[in-house]
């Protein structure tokens, strides 16, 4: 059975959002100095690497993360490969409906969407700017039974967004959304699929293991 391992590294090299916590990792104890063991220690926010967002996350009123349904984040999954597209040209910025109908048979089986851009392949450097959703595509992946979507992008709104209308459009339609993937070594097709958040209690968000695989 063939894994692919979908998380990017968590590493003192990780580029964070701006201006939140950065990842870091220690040794709080060592073997070399004379310790029994090695022991470490991280300083992070729930939003390095790759993560899932909880609602508490752009909604006071939302569920904290260690209340969110595990279901959702294990399962069937169709990955959407659009790094063509968004190779072709630079300029193109929205994840279109019609970027995803031809997977439509694939998307509606699986419930479960991740969506593979390109646009973000060094995790050392933040982008300035990357590709979202179209207003449109919530409401047509809730009508496909999608309970999920992922990206390989830190947002699914704009980097310099306030009001977070795709994240606010999506928990609107029941659909969880995981961040920052990495999909850089995976085709389009349907995977199984498992990336469980961290329970932490009264948490906007949590670090998550992604992984697909294939029986």
């Amino acid at each position: 059975m063939k894994i692919w391992d979908i998380s990017r590294t968590l590493s003192d090299d990780l580029a964070e959002w701006p201006g939140d916590e950065p990842f870091h990792f220690r040794l709080t104890k060592t073997m070399a100095e004379g310790q029994s063991i090695n022991l470490g220690a991280i300083g992070m926010s729930v939003h390095n690497g790759t993560h899932a967002d909880a609602q508490f996350h752009f909604d006071t009123n939302g569920e904290s993360i260690e209340k969110a349904p595990l279901e959702i984040y294990l399962g069937r999954a169709a990955v959407v490969d659009l790094t063509e597209a968004f190779s072709r040209s630079k300029q193109k910025h929205l994840i279109t409906v019609e970027d995803l109908q031809p997977y439509a048979e694939e998307i509606a089986e699986s419930s479960r969407l991740l969506v593979k851009t390109g646009r973000w392949s060094d995790s050392t450097v933040f982008p300035n700017q990357i590709p979202v959703i179209a207003a449109d595509v919530p409401s047509w992946l809730q009508k496909s039974g999608v309970r999920l979507i992922g990206l390989d992008l830190p947002s699914v709104d704009e980097i310099d967004s306030k009001s977070l209308q795709n994240h606010n459009a999506l928990a609107a339609v029941g659909i969880a959304i995981v961040e920052s993937l990495d999909l850089t070594r995976v085709g389009s097709g349907i995977y199984n699929f498992a990336a469980l958040p961290l329970k932490i209690a009264g948490a906007d968000g949590g670090p998550m293991r992604a992984v697909l695989w294939r029986d």
